[in-house]
């Protein structure tokens, strides 16, 4: 992974740690961060998007809403929306279980908390855009490296949605992670199943991968 941004040396490699503690780590040291600056990191988050050229051309975005002190891609939604931006949230299918759909994501919409307490829209064959249609996806990250490795949540949502980017890359949005910089740690170990990521965007700098 190519930094577009000069940054400082990492932070102590941390990757000794066994998965599990790693990521209840990283996990308790964002939601340590105050609301100020939370509101600091995610303002700084969308001026790093607008500079990623994967999002120049992208008119149909996936995004999250943030829990757990994940960083926040609001400030960045409401720039991007006045611009003509189509947002989607993810929604668990309900036929396939560990995939995801996405539906429309707009002021108003109605949000209920699914099985793991997160708000999604109801799902809807009518409203819902395949995975393979959108131009990119904004998803956030517990961890990740230099290298385009990546830790998640453990769920693995997101390679099993995208897995068919692997055999059909051009047919693949771009996959972009979004985290607070600290969350940058040493060398993670990729699995065979791992999607690769094109980016990754911080609050301090944009990361794209070779």
């Amino acid at each position: 992974m190519s930094q577009l941004i000069d940054s400082p040396p990492s932070e102590t490699d941390l990757t000794s740690l066994p998965r599990s503690e790693l990521r209840k780590h990283l996990r308790q040291r964002r939601r340590l961060l105050s609301p100020r600056e939370q509101e600091h990191a995610a303002v700084s988050l969308a001026v790093n998007l607008v500079k990623n050229p994967d999002l120049h051309r992208a008119k149909h975005i996936a995004i999250y809403l943030p829990n757990d002190g994940e960083i926040d891609p609001h400030p960045y939604i409401a720039m991007a929306q006045r611009k003509g931006v189509h947002f989607y949230l993810p929604v668990l299918h309900p036929v396939h279980p560990g995939k995801l759909v996405f539906s429309p994501y707009y002021d108003g919409v109605e949000l209920t908390a699914n099985r793991f307490g997160i708000p999604e829209p109801a799902f809807s064959k009518g409203l819902k855009r395949p995975a393979w249609s959108l131009d990119a996806v904004l998803f956030p990250l517990v961890g990740f490296d230099e290298n385009g490795g990546r830790l998640g949540m453990g769920g693995g949502f997101y390679d099993r949605t995208f897995a068919f980017s692997r055999l059909r890359p051009r047919l693949a949005p771009k996959l972009i992670g979004l985290a607070h910089d600290f969350q940058q740690v040493g060398e993670l170990p990729i699995e065979p199943w791992d999607v690769p990521l094109h980016s990754v965007v911080t609050d301090k700098r944009l990361y794209r991968v070779k």
